[in-house]
């Protein structure tokens, strides 16, 4: 019985809004990348279907993601192939680094920080200011973007994806071993400053609220014939990698001498981790007999897959 994954699938496709484009990252990142990056436009759609996204809307987000250099194209006769570009490898890779680690990534006690010019104006400031939080920064002092263990090259390269590149001259990277001032300020003072830590608290809380009730309906390795059933697992892990990869773009990975007390980073983590196991077999099995090229070849996992919360 799968009754809280079809309630769960079910809201999904209810939703007022959908963000088409995001989804479809999340599916490459997830699916499509350990699979050789690729997957054709008519099979991307028929993978989508079942959650309400319209072949509309889908190749709109398409047609935006090669815009934004995520994805490039690869015709086959009068079909086409999206593939992720070096870019999007770039991405996807350092993503996963933070999506499929069994814990948080350990902190070197460097803060990475990226200053905006005061010549920036405020369109352009509120414009960065918001690519920045997505990437999981935060702001304090309101011309210094603070994060723990972001690479700056990438989060520069982020930004040139997201049409904001011309703003590279007026941003300088820099790092320090701290953010102690002489105004006694201390990192974990920073730290509430620039991040509101309570709503991504409760965003996790949220999470866990969702996602651990299903880890029952899915034990792990569980093999299954049914067609359905494999198809629920494929969609149900995509929607449970969604919703944790956008929590991530959020979370600045403070260490834990940063954070509140009983900080639910780590539940959400562990509840992710688990489901996802118990997903793994199913939704394998669907995406094998289902992920096409526009050549008609089906495409293989590669060992990467096998690799992800390996140790959980």
């Amino acid at each position: 019985m799968t009754e809280l994954t079809d309630k769960r699938l079910l809201r999904f496709c209810r939703q007022d809004r959908m963000q088409a484009g995001s989804l479809i990252i999340s599916l490459f990142g997830d699916a499509i990348y350990p699979r050789g990056g690729a997957i054709w436009l008519g099979c991307l759609i028929r993978l989508l279907a079942p959650l309400q996204v319209n072949e509309r809307l889908i190749r709109t987000a398409i047609y935006r993601l090669v815009k934004e250099d995520w994805l490039v194209t690869q015709t086959h006769g009068r079909r086409t192939d999206y593939a992720l570009s070096a870019n999007g490898i770039n991405r996807i890779e350092e993503a996963s680094k933070a999506i499929y680690a069994s814990q948080s990534p350990p902190w070197d006690t460097r803060w990475r920080l990226l200053l905006a010019s005061n010549s920036m104006s405020h369109k352009d400031r509120e414009r960065l200011r918001n690519a920045l939080v997505w990437q999981g920064f935060g702001q304090w002092q309101n011309q210094v973007f603070v994060h723990p263990g972001a690479d700056l090259q990438v989060a520069l390269s982020l930004l040139q994806g997201e049409g904001l590149g011309h703003l590279q001259k007026q941003i300088w990277p820099l790092q320090g071993d701290s953010l102690l001032t002489s105004s006694g300020v201390t990192d974990q003072q920073v730290a509430t400053q620039s991040w509101d830590l309570a709503q991504l608290a409760d965003s996790y809380r949220q999470f866990v609220k969702t996602y651990q009730p299903l880890v029952e309906e899915w034990p792990t390795k569980k093999t299954s014939k049914n067609l359905v059933q494999n198809e629920k697992a494929f969609l149900l892990r995509l929607l449970l990698i969604h919703d944790y990869r956008r929590l991530l773009l959020r979370d600045p990975f403070l260490p834990q001498k940063l954070l509140p007390a009983d900080w639910p980073g780590q539940s959400a983590r562990t509840v992710c981790a688990k489901l996802y196991v118990g997903l793994s077999v199913p939704s394998e099995t669907y995406l094998q007999a289902h992920m096409q090229l526009a050549d008609g070849r089906l495409t293989s996992s590669l060992s990467l897959f096998q690799n992800r919360f390996r140790m959980c």
